[in-house]
């Protein structure tokens, strides 16, 4: 069939969509989900069927194609193509096999994560894809072809074979947890190779892209990258801006709504995106406690033995601890706030946050060691000293400016202007600060999005704390979310303060 393409004006965000009149698609009994072919010259393209009931939406005769399938055919509203009827791609029967509780071979899981990066499964069969690993689980053959599959089929960061290159990543469900930008220059300042992406916030009140955002650019692409590593031998960057184990961001968009989160799907996501960047030494921070990801050391332990197991499998050297996470690390909670306790902590700045310094060095200090830069017990030594000297805070600066400086200094960094003082409700000593609660206070206050809002915390567990003392204050950017979150602050607290 000869049809006219009509520009929708409408990106899909990956999936390959076009619509047709509903009785141009009843002439060739195509319903919602069926797949066509379609040709503009020699270039072709397989693509999701939809149909519109308005002549005014598609017109008959006409196809209306999405920004992606545009792109992919290089065409423009009037221009002719020829479609076909198409077979659903095969990589659906291997996801009915999921779901049917076989285990995926290598070439099936690799086929299902192609069809997800070229756009040919929607999200309602990626979901399935996802839902079966979450209902019979993942081998562990399964969880290294997943992870496999997601390097294969996105771009690389490639090195010489001799540099050594490291990374680390947190499981997080920590308030206030950068300990990435904290104790990626102090590794770098070591002499470490260090390409770092990370991830924007979904659930928490900033990730580390959002905050490195607050002092530079991290939207940069893969040849902006190469050029910052090979310039200062580190960064820290957004990895949603390049497509490194691009199949990680699809799936990541389909667990959200039922917070799904199967433990393959888990390693093979986080151990890809480290292959992706040609890492051959990687820690993995594993934070536990009430409010966190995991919250018993048992869980905690068996997630080290399957990292440990998945590296192994990967030839990624890869060195897991397990750390504490009951309460926020730091005491700024948001984009600018976070950003301003690094900056503080890396010029040895007095109002610097210390459990953010001792983390810091302890994360540092675990890779001088797994990677024999310093013997056992040396390690921390060597990253307070790299500290002290200026030497961290300095190479901090290095990939700023090298990333794009968004500030001169740390004076630049802007606090939400309205604020708010919780105080102390009685007097007595601070037993629990809940993460989630912490973190939803935040978010209502604007984060991630208003870089300036978030909380500031004056107390950790275990200070003791006067009735009418400052708890904490709260920012944001507008009136308006400042008394939406004093009014989550008044229905959950989220501090425990027993008397004395």
């Amino acid at each position: 069939m000869k049809l006219v393409v009509k520009d929708m004006a409408i990106a899909t965000g990956g999936v390959l969509i076009a619509t047709l009149n509903q009785h141009d698609a009843a002439l060739l009994d195509l319903h919602p989900a069926d797949r066509i072919r379609i040709a503009r010259g020699k270039i072709e393209t397989i693509v999701v069927v939809d149909y519109a009931k308005s002549e005014r939406a598609v017109p008959r005769g006409h196809i209306g194609l999405f920004d992606e399938v545009l792109q992919k055919l290089h065409a423009t509203t009037g221009d002719p193509v020829d479609i076909w009827m198409e077979k659903k791609p095969e990589s659906i029967n291997h996801i009915k096999h999921k779901l049917d509780g076989r285990e995926l071979t290598s070439s099936e899981i690799h086929a299902i994560i192609k069809d997800v990066v070229d756009g040919k499964l929607t999200d309602i069969e990626l979901t399935y894809y996802v839902a079966g690993n979450y209902t019979h689980g993942m081998s562990m053959r399964e969880t290294v072809a997943l992870a496999r599959a997601m390097i294969d089929t996105g771009d690389r960061l490639k090195f010489n074979r001799r540099k050594l290159v490291v990374d680390k990543h947190c499981i997080g469900g920590v308030a206030g947890n950068r300990t990435t930008m904290a104790a990626v220059p102090i590794v770098a300042a070591a002499g470490f190779f260090i390409p770092k992406t990370s991830s924007r916030a979904i659930t928490s009140p900033a990730g580390t892209a959002d905050t490195m955002e607050v002092l530079a650019n991290v939207a940069l692409d893969i040849h902006q990258i190469k050029r910052v590593l090979k310039k200062v031998g580190a960064c820290i960057t957004w990895g949603g801006a390049v497509s490194l184990a691009p199949a990680d961001d699809a799936i990541i968009n389909v667990e959200h709504p039922l917070s799904l989160d199967p433990e393959g799907q888990l390693l093979a996501s986080i151990m890809a995106k480290k292959g992706s960047v040609g890492s051959n030494y990687v820690l993995i921070d594993i934070p536990v406690g009430k409010g966190t990801k995991i919250e018993s050391r048992k869980a905690a332990l068996h997630l080290k033995q399957q990292f440990e197991k998945t590296g192994k499998a990967l030839k990624i050297k890869t060195h897991v601890i397990i750390t504490e996470g009951s309460e926020p690390i730091g005491n700024g909670i948001g984009p600018a706030l976070e950003a301003r306790d690094v900056m503080w902590m890396l010029k040895n700045d007095p109002r610097q946050p210390y459990s953010l310094r001792r983390k810091a060095i302890r994360l540092a200090a675990e890779v001088f060691e797994m990677t024999g830069k310093c013997k056992k017990g040396q390690g921390e030594k060597l990253a307070e000293q790299l500290l002290h000297s200026g030497k961290a805070y300095k190479k901090m600066w290095d990939i700023i400016i090298a990333q794009g400086a968004k500030i001169k200094s740390t004076q630049d960094i802007k606090i939400g202007k309205y604020m708010i003082n919780i105080m102390s409700p009685k007097s007595g000593v601070i037993r629990h600060i809940d993460n989630l609660c912490i973190s939803k206070i935040a978010r209502v206050a604007g984060c991630p999005k208003d870089h300036g809002a978030g909380i500031y915390l004056y107390h950790h567990v275990g200070d003791a704390v006067r009735r009418g003392e400052k708890l904490f204050t709260i920012y944001a950017e507008n009136q308006e979310r400042l008394e939406y979150a004093l009014e989550v602050w008044k229905e959950i607290c989220g501090v425990v303060i027993n008397s004395r």
